[in-house]
């Protein structure tokens, strides 16, 4: 895709994860709009995956970290063609497989149960050492919050990817400076965020995680003998005023008044 049929994409994915979100009564709706423009540029023209053989050995392995923005990572992958759209209704519905976070043996297209925060760099990792023993070479993609990077097993993994020249390995941080109930610098200061990655061996590229030209610029390249950190600025609730970089939004539900509102913003 393009990046204007990217941004076209993104919006269409943040009408339907806000009404996704109002029908289910529960989600994520803060991070959700945040990692939108990321999600939305890795699916449509990065990742090399194939919605009709989700499990071909040599596919791009995309690993959403933050797992309770599940919202997000399931409209994308219905708009993928991963599944029907329609499926989107029942999410959180009793047995529905689009639980409130990813599970790998229930979603087409998920390749990580994630909720718990710290687990999916290292997964990443591990899948990033797996295609070169393997000899497959496809390339592992890690989504983190920023608040997640609190979790010391990020570290660990940050640490051996380094030591391993992980090249095939891509991280992306949602920098949008919020975590639940509070900003991120006042509850564990994560700068200089960049330097810290770079010290560990890292190739760090700093983007607005919210321009898709920018996106898939970074986000096309693979390391030059070192594993990738792309540090993605972006906006917690971005693309409606009244959430944009507001805390309490972090799994707010809208009301049926404020979806009403947030679709006109984002017609």
């Amino acid at each position: 895709m393009t990046p204007a049929a990217l941004s076209e994409e993104a919006r269409q994915v943040r009408r339907r994860i806000l009404t996704t979100i109002r029908a289910a009564g529960l989600g994520h709706v803060g991070g959700d709009l945040s990692v939108t423009d990321i999600l939305t540029t890795l699916f449509f023209s990065v990742l090399a995956i194939d919605p009709a053989d989700p499990e071909k050995a040599d596919r791009d392995r995309f690993i959403l970290s933050k797992g309770h923005c599940a919202a997000a990572l399931y409209t994308v992958l219905a708009r993928r063609g991963f599944f029907a759209e329609e499926e989107l209704d029942t999410f959180m519905q009793p047995l529905s497989r689009l639980n409130g976070h990813p599970n790998r043996r229930k979603v087409p297209g998920v390749e990580a149960n994630t909720g718990p925060l710290g687990h999916g760099l290292p997964i990443a990792v591990g899948a990033a050492i797996g295609s070169g023993i393997r000899k497959l070479g496809f390339r592992a993609f890690c989504v983190l919050g920023d608040g997640e990077l609190q979790e010391g097993s990020n570290w660990e993994a940050a640490m051996f990817a380094g030591h391993r020249k992980l090249s095939n390995l891509t991280a992306i941080v949602d920098r949008n400076g919020l975590q639940q109930g509070a900003r991120t610098a006042d509850t564990n200061d994560l700068s200089p965020l960049a330097d810290k990655f770079t010290a560990f061996g890292w190739e760090v590229r700093e983007v607005d995680g919210h321009d898709h030209a920018a996106l898939l610029d970074v986000l096309s390249r693979p390391g030059d003998g070192k594993p990738v950190f792309v540090l993605a600025r972006t906006v917690k609730g971005k693309g409606v005023s009244f959430i944009e970089d507001r805390v309490e939004w972090h799994h707010k539900v809208p009301s049926a008044g404020e979806v009403e509102a947030a679709l006109k913003e984002l017609a």
